[in-house]
């Protein structure tokens, strides 16, 4: 967490700030409700910050500037909302090829189709599974208040440089619209040999560099598809998850966002009560926290996932205790939204069951 100054701010504006943060320099937008907020704010404070803002043409606009910047060695970042982010997956798919970093943020809304404007978790599937076509992955770092939203996007733009790839904030309209406390800090200085000599920065007096997805030559592909499948192996080790009262429940809750915090506080309610119930909150979603489920189940644990969705991250966490356990699941739909009330009844159904 910052040690800075404390703004009032909403996750939106946290997104904003921890780009700054984090050196962003160049920022592509496109409007969609409800992540407005960021590419506002943004228009503003690139320029301050020494830095370009662009409002794309379109979101497939705005995803290929990324791209172009990501191969200059630029720290970038983009951002949009469900279905503006199905129409970036063509050039994220492209950055995972070439091995480009950038940040790319989803503020979830409802769906499928256009849906409404409210928040949802129906995303979960586009972004832990690579969302667009190829064998490649993202990142997914999943915060669950604003404090998260600013500390989480100064992470995505270190994670994204460590690992040469695209990384994926996803979050949904009640973080970016909900208002809080968040601690900020100056932005850092970045090294300009940050991420090694891949970057296009003009050949003249070294050799050229190419920057490529296309594999044509046999037996190229497979060897990078193998290369990029090491290297998601490797990011298993940035795993990152929240355990809540734990220690001796009898009933895990899994949920991540903003319903994982919904759900905390049903979790304090029934604590009070004297039942012993827990909630693990993944904050990683790729690489998910399946080791640390996995140490839950053999002490014994029951589990139950809690999703707004009808059951998209219940396949994780059922893959993840394949053989030791099994989760009881609750989906809320979207076009609804929940409050502790609406989780209460489930999960002390789950408890009794």
């Amino acid at each position: 967490m910052s040690t800075g100054k404390k703004l009032f701010i909403k996750g939106n504006e946290a997104v904003a700030y921890g780009a700054l943060a984090a050196g962003c320099k160049c920022f592509f937008g496109y409007p969609i409700t409800p992540q407005n907020d960021i590419p506002e704010f943004m228009s503003k404070a690139m320029p301050k910050a020494g830095g370009q803002f662009v409002q794309a043409e379109s979101e497939v606009a705005a995803a290929n500037m990324l791209l172009g910047a990501a191969a200059c060695g630029v720290r970038a970042m983009t951002s949009s909302s469900s279905p503006g982010v199905s129409l970036k997956q063509e050039a994220i798919s492209y950055m995972a090829g070439s091995e480009l970093p950038g940040v790319i943020v989803n503020m979830n809304r409802g769906g499928p189709g256009l849906g409404d404007i409210g928040p949802s978790q129906g995303d979960y599937f586009q972004s832990v599974k690579g969302g667009g076509h190829g064998d490649y992955r993202t990142l997914v770092l999943a915060p669950g208040n604003c404090q998260e939203a600013y500390d989480l996007t100064m992470l995505a733009f270190d994670l994204a440089y460590k690992y040469t790839n695209p990384v994926l904030i996803l979050g949904d309209a009640i973080l970016g619209q909900m208002k809080e406390p968040v601690s900020v800090g100056e932005p850092i200085a970045v090294d300009e040999a940050e991420g090694g000599d891949w970057k296009l920065t003009g050949a003249k007096g070294r050799p050229y560099r190419i920057l490529k997805s296309l594999h044509l030559e046999e037996g190229s592909l497979a060897e990078h598809n193998l290369k990029l499948a090491a290297k998601y192996e490797s990011m298993r080790g940035e795993v990152r998850f929240e355990s809540f009262e734990t220690k001796d429940a009898e009933l895990v809750v899994v949920a991540y966002g903003s319903i994982g915090r919904i759900v905390k506080t049903v979790v304090r309610k029934l604590r009070q009560e004297g039942l012993k119930v827990g909630l693990f909150r993944p904050i990683t979603l790729y690489p998910y926290p399946s080791a640390a489920l996995v140490e839950l189940a053999q002490e014994g644990k029951r589990f139950l996932t809690v999703e707004h969705n009808m059951g998209q991250m219940i396949e994780d966490v059922r893959l993840s205790l394949c053989g030791l356990a099994d989760s009881a699941f609750f989906g809320f739909p979207p076009g609804n939204m929940p409050t502790p009330e609406d989780f209460e009844q489930p999960v002390r159904q789950a408890l009794g069951r």
